[in-house]
């Protein structure tokens, strides 16, 4: 065990709200160090399309679209639907009194948005882009911090919390890739910005059915550390059950795409943001696309038209309009391709027909998979040759569309159940989409947290010195829809570092 450092506040977690805590923390006077497990910065947030939903902010008053928060908060249960009932309306309101000011306060730091767009239920165009892409959230923020004196380490993983004799959450305890223990006090307190868990084996196992269990998420540093650590210091988790997916997705690409390369650089983005407001929707829809065929899932509607899945050995293995994200993991490499012949690729190559979308953002198409993930797409004159290129058997693959076809044609369903049957896959040339596999996106279980981001425990009581923000403070919050989750992550990562900033005043 090396030295004991110590600190006003220590931040565990790299994400948006973990650099939004550890910037208003020093914002407010405090000794900040942040901690990151992995070898980089962003979290969840680095790798979104960086949305940012709000009401009342400037932009939308620019636009002259008048908007009110309390607006903001009904159209939310719109969104979340049946899961209403497990909703905080209380803390849903508190956050959207404050969303707008944090989507202005990032404007200060030199961040640009284009927009606001509109995104039905929403009564008003409130969602806002980021221009060029989320990784400008970190670059900007991260730049802040180290102007402000944030002491900042990655591959810093915490391993639990530590706590004084009266219970009091006094510093952390964290390992480095060397296998040395290091310690860390913080005198005013800890804020966990860990995400969420939709990695994390053993935390899934415990409150998700065991087919949901197995799947993956997107992050694969969202391992649940946070709801873990907190756990053991007394605090209570809240709707540990309600996750976003599993759906499929496209595998990623072997490399990053462009828009994820661009530096994260405020005056590109200020410049990129400017000639955006005079060029045409559409020129912006055709940046986007980038992202939009790495990181959307591919739509319903292809299989509801004809298209079908089959596994490495080229057979079907479910009913594709039925949850087929079950049925992925079960199959060798939990990976499929999607099958279309040239009728269908004709069909989903314009409006409506699109194979994924950010609503009123962007819409991708089969070209534009084509042009900008050409590692996904195979296209051949024959089902035989198409097997082979995506290395699978082609006997295997024949067969299994003649049954299909007859299927169709019989217009009785098929052995599994399938009613929806679409077209009959005749058309030369054949096109394969994929790998595809199962993956959950995010998960809205976690801490329970009153509106000061205190953790609170099974009584109702803060657990003195802790905090927590974005997904592992998300405790009692169902936030359906587009650009709630990276609002959450800034708004709330500003209000638990302010809370701890301002804790070093308190008797």
């Amino acid at each position: 065990m090396k030295q004991v450092a110590q600190f006003d506040v220590v931040v565990v977690g790299g994400g948006g709200a973990g650099l939004a805590a550890g910037l208003e923390a020093s914002r407010r006077g405090a000794n900040v160090m942040l901690l990151e497990k992995s070898e980089f910065l962003g979290g969840t947030t680095g790798i979104s399309v960086g949305s940012f939903t709000a009401a009342g902010t400037l932009l939308q008053k620019a636009a002259r679209i008048e908007d009110k928060p309390e607006w903001h908060n009904e159209d939310m249960r719109t969104f979340a639907g049946d899961r209403e009932t497990m909703n905080d309306w209380e803390r849903r309101d508190w956050f959207a009194q404050r969303a707008g000011e944090t989507l202005d306060w990032l404007r200060d730091l030199g961040l640009e948005f284009h927009g606001p767009t509109p995104e039905p239920p929403n009564r008003v165009p409130r969602m806002h882009n980021v221009v060029p892409n989320a990784k400008i959230y970190v670059a900007v923020l991260h730049r802040e911090l180290l102007r402000h004196g944030v002491s900042v380490q990655v591959q810093s993983r915490v391993q639990r919390l530590l706590r004084n004799d009266t219970g009091t959450v006094v510093g952390v305890e964290y390992d480095k890739p060397d296998g040395t223990l290091h310690r860390l006090e913080a005198s005013s307190g800890v804020v966990l910005a860990t995400g969420d868990y939709t990695n994390g084996g053993l935390i899934k196992n415990e409150f998700l059915p065991r087919e949901v269990a197995s799947i993956e998420g997107i992050n694969p540093y969202a391992t649940g550390d946070g709801h873990r650590m907190a756990r053991e210091v007394g605090a209570t988790l809240v709707n540990m059950n309600l996750i976003y997916g599993p759906e499929l997705r496209f595998v990623a690409p072997p490399r990053p795409p462009f828009a994820q390369l661009l530096p994260g650089n405020p005056v590109l983005a200020r410049l990129l943001a400017l000639g955006l407001r005079w060029v045409p929707k559409f020129v912006f829809q055709r940046m986007i696309k980038g992202l939009l065929v790495t990181w959307q899932h591919p739509e319903r509607t292809l299989f509801d038209h004809g298209a079908i899945l089959v596994n490495v050995h080229g057979n079907r293995f479910c009913n594709e309009t039925d949850q087929p994200e079950l049925s992925i993991p079960l199959q060798e490499r939990k990976i499929g391709y999607i099958l279309l012949d040239q009728t269908l690729a004709h069909r989903f190559s314009a409006w409506p027909y699109y194979i994924s979308t950010a609503p009123d953002i962007a819409y991708a198409y089969l070209p534009d998979y084509q042009r900008l993930r050409p590692d996904l797409c195979t296209k051949a004159k024959s089902l035989a040759d198409l097997a082979r290129r995506i290395k699978i058997p082609s006997e295997s693959l024949v067969q299994t569309v003649r049954a299909y076809n007859d299927a169709v044609a019989g217009g009785r369903g098929d052995s599994f159940g399938r009613k929806t049957l679409g077209c009959r896959l005749s058309a030369a040339p054949f096109h394969a989409l994929g790998p595809v596999k199962s993956m959950i996106v995010n998960a809205d279980g976690g801490l329970c947290v009153n509106t000061r981001m205190e953790v609170l425990d099974p009584s109702g009581n803060a657990i003195p010195g802790l905090y927590a923000a974005g997904s592992v403070g998300i405790g009692g919050l169902v936030l359906w829809g587009h650009g709630l989750h990276i609002a959450w992550a800034f708004t709330s990562g500003r209000e638990a570092g302010r809370r701890a900033a301002l804790r070093r005043r308190e008797p």
